[in-house]
């Protein structure tokens, strides 16, 4: 089977200020780099009001819509705006995950990757932050779960920063596993292990400042793979940041490209023994362009190989 690359150009129209990390060139490169790769590629569609409503109230919405500039920027919290089209683009992300989700369980590919931008981990039911909109991943937990019936998701999240967003979405959902490894301390300052979700369905692995491959990948031996596999999830998605890598210039890991293709293998073997090999990871951050393009070809190699 083949791995499928769900983007769209109306991920492009999402333009940030001058100097913004999250910029349109993310995307490009992210894009540049996975071009000669044996791919199915398809458009993602846009998420309607109904697929948002399952985490993102009307009124958020409503919010949303109203705040969106018919030029220039819109400042939604000190690290979040708006540009004409952002609401569209970040409507395509989640399409994109919801696309994927049903692919990888109608088995018409094998797994998927989603290229798509503004990312979504950080967006909480009604607040938008740390550049996202939407809660992406968890939007496309809750389709598996309400829409095909699946009785256990489990989302691995391994940007450098805390997906709290994720974990606020789902933290009441009994049917997701919800595991993130993140630098601590950092923005935006949660994802302590205390916080465990109101059905022990939560585990996050803080990292200390510095951390090598070495030391992530035994976090991951030691914490992280049991746990996913005690769960057995019936599908597995990534919220595949790359700012871990030890060039970003947003945080202080030390995780080298490779780093990624081993952690996308394991999670990929895992998903083969509990999900059918069904693996949808959306793109989260990154923004060391060059990092980030490399990370993510890597990552979506081990997709294709896992595919096969």
């Amino acid at each position: 089977m083949t791995t499928a690359l769900i983007t769209h150009a109306d991920c492009l129209a999402h333009v940030t200020p001058p100097g913004h990390p999250e910029q349109v060139a993310r995307l490009r490169h992210v894009q540049e780099a996975l071009a000669t790769l044996d791919l199915l590629r398809l458009a993602a569609p846009e998420a309607g009001d109904a697929d948002l409503l399952r985490l993102h109230p009307q009124r958020y919405l409503d919010r949303l819509a109203r705040a969106e500039p018919a030029r220039g920027h819109a400042q939604l919290d000190a690290d979040t705006w708006l540009s004409p089209g952002s609401v569209r683009a970040a409507r395509r992300g989640v399409g994109a995950a919801l696309r994927a989700v049903d692919g990888v369980i109608a088995g018409e590919f094998a797994n998927a990757f989603c290229a798509t931008r503004p990312p979504g981990h950080h967006a909480e039911a009604e607040t938008p932050m740390g550049f996202c909109i939407f809660g992406n991943a968890a939007l496309a937990a809750k389709h598996a779960l309400d829409h095909h019936g699946l009785d256990r998701v489990a989302i691995v999240d391994f940007d450098v920063h805390h997906g709290n967003g994720t974990q606020a979405l789902l933290w009441d959902e009994p049917r997701a596993l919800v595991i993130t490894s993140q630098q601590m301390p950092l923005w935006p300052g949660s994802g302590d292990p205390s916080e465990r979700g109101a059905q022990d369905t939560i585990l996050n692995v803080p990292l200390p400042p510095g951390s090598t491959g070495a030391e992530v990948r035994a976090a991951y031996e030691a914490q992280v793979f049991p746990r996913l596999e005690a769960f057995a999830p019936r599908l597995l998605i990534l919220s595949a940041g790359f700012d871990a890598h030890a060039d970003d210039p947003l945080a202080e890991l030390n995780w080298q490209t490779e780093d990624f293709g081993w952690l996308t293998q394991r999670l990929c073997e895992i998903a083969a023994r509990t999900a059918r090999g069904r693996v949808v990871s959306v793109l989260e951050g990154g923004y060391d362009l060059a990092a980030l393009a490399d990370s993510a070809r890597v990552h979506v190699m081990e997709l294709i190989e896992a595919g096969r």
